[in-house]
Order: C-alpha cells, then sequence, then structure tokens
C-alpha cells in the first residue's frame, strides 16, 4: 500500500556504501573521539523541537543522509520531527498526497527543512515509470503556507575568499507572475480577457481587461496575476532585515515597462518612509534627505556585478527574483553559497519558514557516484538549510533553545574552520580537496572533539 512517507525508515537504512563509510570513521577514532560519541548518544543528546523534514533525491539526498547519520543523529535527538518522502516516485505512488500532508504538516509545526527534490521532465517521467510529470512541488507549499517572501542571502566564510565582501540579502515575492500562469496556444482571431468581481459594489458584473485581435497563425495565450495583499508584509520583513543587518536596501522592478509593477514599488515605498526610513538615518545607514531607490531590473542585473563589496538588499517580484538570484549565486562562487528560506504566515500572524538550498539535486555527480567515481559536493547550502529550521523550531516550540543553538553554531564553526584549512570539498580547495564522504567524516571527527 502507498505510504506518505511519515516513517523513519528513510532517514535511517544504510546503503552499502554509506556503511562502508561509517566502518572507515570508526576505525580512524581515537579511544577517547569513541568515547565522547558514545557519550552523545545516552542522556546527553540535545532535545530537537518539532520539525517538518523533507527528504527528497538524488546527490543531495545521499549527502544528507551522510549527515545526519554522522553528525545529527549521535547528538540530537530527532524523534519529534516529522518526516516525508517526497521522492518524485513517491508522489506518484501517493497520487501527491505526501505533498498535500508536508502542506498541512508545515501549517501545524511552522519549521520545516526541505531536500531538493526532482520536478519531472519528459524523459524522467519515463525512466522513473511514473504515471505524470508532476508539477513543482514548492509552488504548492507557497500557496499553502501564505507564502510572502523566499529570502535568498549569501553565506559568508571568514578568511575564504568569495564573490562578495560583506553580505548580500534578496527578497523575491514568493507568489504570483509566471510560475501559476494559465495557458492556450491559438492562431489567428479575437482574444478578450474579463473579470467579474466576487465582492463590492460591483460584484457580479463582468468587466473587461483586455481585448486584442491575434494576427498570428501560431501564438500562445498566457494569463496569470500577482496578487499585492501581502506585500506590505515583504517590506515590513526585508526592510527590518536589513536595518538589522545595516545595509542598503533597494526596490527592484521592471515598472517603466510593465506598468502593472507600479504598485509593488509603491506599497515598499510607503511602508518605508512611514515605517523605517527615520530608522536607517537613526543607524547611519542612510543621511537625512536620501531616498528608498528604485532599480530597475536592467540594472540590478549590472549593479549585481558591480557592487562586489556588498553591504546591500534587493527586493523584487517572483521571476525578476528568481533569475536575479541565480546571478548572485553564480557570482558569489556557486549556488551552494546561498540561502533559500520561505518566510511564509498563518491566520494568526505566525511565520511559517521552510529552509532549503537553494541549488537542485546535482544529478551529474549522483550519476558519478553511482559509476563508482569520486566526487565532492560542497553541503553548506544544504547545512545553513538545516540550521535554520533547527533554530526556527527551537524558538517556535520554546525546547532547547540554548543547546540548539550552540550546536547548529559549532557545526557551521567547524565547516568554516575545515575550508580555511583547506580541508574543505574541491570547489573552495582544489584537487587537494576532500571528496564528499571524507569530508563528512573530517566534520563529525571535529564535532566528536
Amino acid at each position: 500500500m502507498a505510504i506518505s512517507g511519515r516513517g523513519r525508515a528513510c532517514a535511517t537504512t544504510k546503503t552499502p556504501m554509506m556503511m562502508m563509510v561509517s566502518r572507515s570513521v570508526d576505525a580512524s577514532l581515537t579511544p577517547t573521539s569513541k568515547r565522547l560519541r558514545s557519550m552523545t548518544t545516552s542522556a546527553t543528546k540535545i532535545k530537537g523541537a518539532p520539525m517538518v523534514y523533507v527528504s527528497g533525491e538524488e546527490m543531495t539526498a545521499y549527502v544528507m543522509r551522510l549527515i545526519r547519520e554522522k553528525w545529527i543523529e549521535p547528538r540530537v535527538d530527532t524523534s519529534a520531527w516529522e518526516e516525508y518522502d517526497l521522492r518524485a516516485k513517491n508522489r506518484d505512488d501517493t497520487e501527491d498526497r505526501v505533498l498535500r500532508d508536508v502542506i498541512d504538516a508545515g501549517k501545524r509545526i511552522k519549521a520545516i527543512f526541505k531536500e531538493p527534490t526532482v520536478t519531472p521532465t519528459a524523459d524522467q517521467v519515463k525512466r522513473l515509470g511514473l504515471r505524470k510529470s508532476w508539477g513543482s512541488p514548492n509552488g504548492a507549499m507557497r500557496r499553502g503556507w501564505n507564502g510572502v517572501t523566499i529570502s535568498r542571502d549569501t553565506i559568508h566564510i571568514d578568511g575564504v575568499e568569495l564573490g562578495y565582501a560583506k553580505p548580500v540579502f534578496f527578497e523575491r515575492h514568493a507568489v504570483g507572475g509566471e510560475y501559476s500562469a494559465g495557458y492556450k496556444n491559438v492562431g489567428k482571431g479575437k482574444l478578450t480577457t474579463t473579470f467579474t468581481p466576487s465582492e463590492g459594489p460591483d460584484a457580479g458584473k463582468t468587466v473587461e481587461v483586455d481585448s486584442r485581435d491575434i494576427v498570428d497563425s501560431e501564438a500562445a495565450v498566457v494569463t496569470y496575476h500577482n496578487p499585492y495583499d501581502n506585500v506590505h508584509d515583504l517590506a515590513r520583513f526585508f526592510f527590518g532585515r536589513c536595518l538589522e543587518a545595516k545595509i542598503t536596501p533597494y526596490v527592484v522592478t521592471k515598472k517603466t515597462v510593465f506598468k502593472w509593477q507600479e504598485p509593488f514599488w509603491q506599497i515598499m515605498k510607503k511602508v518605508f518612509d512611514e515605517e523605517f526610513k527615520s530608522k536607517f538615518v537613526d543607524a547611519g545607514v542612510m543621511k537625512s534627505g536620501d531616498e528608498l531607490v528604485h532599480l530597475l531590473s536592467d540594472a540590478a542585473t549590472m549593479k549585481l556585478v558591480q557592487w562586489r563589496q556588498g553591504g546591500f538588499g534587493m527586493a523584487a517580484h517572483n521571476y525578476d527574483g528568481d533569475v536575479l538570484t541565480d546571478e548572485l549565486a553564480q557570482i558569489h562562487k556557486s549556488p551552494g553559497f546561498i540561502t533559500s528560506n520561505l518566510v511564509g504566515v498563518d491566520e494568526h500572524g505566525v511565520l511559517i519558514k521552510e529552509f532549503e538550498a537553494s541549488h537542485g539535486t546535482v544529478a551529474d555527480m549522483d550519476e558519478a557516484r553511482l559509476r563508482g567515481e569520486e566526487t565532492s559536493l560542497n553541503p553548506l547550502g544544504m547545512v545553513e538549510g538545516l540550521i535554520g529550521a533547527m533554530n526556527h523550531a527551537a524558538v517556535v516550540h520554546d525546547v532547547d533553545v540554548h543547546r540548539v543553538a550552540e550546536f547548529t553554531s559549532k557545526m557551521r564553526s567547524v565547516i568554516h574552520q575545515l575550508f580555511r584549512e583547506g580541508k574543505g570539498t574541491r570547489d573552495l580547495c582544489g584537487p587537494s580537496g576532500l571528496t564528499t564522504e571524507a569530508f563528512v567524516d573530517a566534520v563529525a571527527q571535529r564535532l566528536d572533539a
């Protein structure tokens, strides 16, 4: 019988490769480190707060299994975590009930960590034996959790030069735009778009939004909308983060051409002027008389390249935010050094936060691993997501907050130190860098110490 994936088997089942690595690590441990590991599996474990853990597939899922086995489970009691298998095959087997279960759990628990997942192409549908090409789960999650923004920020390691010298924050409006568009391929004819209000004085009266003649023999008609109700929340979240970090905020649109984007800028500016402008001046981030700056998306692409010193933030519509943060990731070395955190809100105003890596499943590296070749995947982006989810869960549910924060901080510090010593993965340390498994082992041993 198909199941949603609540069971813990997928997180603890050891593949032959995992068991081989486990034996090699245990063999290399000193008696003292073995004793410390034994101690951490007893009553000294940190109590993990309730959290939704969503497992994915391919290379990133393999690495997270190693991390769970060697970094987390020996030190953290994860019995309160609810776990779901969001592999494409399980979505197919459950007719996407597992995705609905994830969304329901996220509403209840408020803290979610998600491994990268596959949104199957036509070729993958055949290869995986799926009944259909299931849509991206991220869009459903953003709608289900009343998504406000997707925060994508640069990750920095002291002493290691990446792309930007100081942090760069990016808020991407989490809903609206092309991602939920309806479309139809058409030929020559008349196109009329109408709207019928469901409330207000004109409720039930159909109005014409647009009318045009299609003169091409082959064309695509696309319809989508951009919600603006939650842009006030996005503005407060974005400006608040920039103020706390003392970095300069910018708002990005293409409103000169796309006139319908003007309200986004107007809402952002109104919130800034009324609630934040004086605070930025008091904090010394802006001078008296300075105004919030609007950037056209074209200019933003150039500024991301030019402003390598960092120390700024940008907020944009959904699609522009997607494209611009891809550019941000490439300038800052790779998507592995960019966070990706969805912020939503429940009906009571409580924040729902989902944390993941900004990159995908790294399928090409997984294929190399399965061929028996050495791999060297940098897990930092995923680990930052896990750290964010664990910390948020501890605060939301008030469970062992200090010890969780202490452990996640140590985990980050160990990773950074290894990179500084030239013992990181090969994307930063070159050919002498560690393999995927050796890096996971190196972190585990230092956590023991």
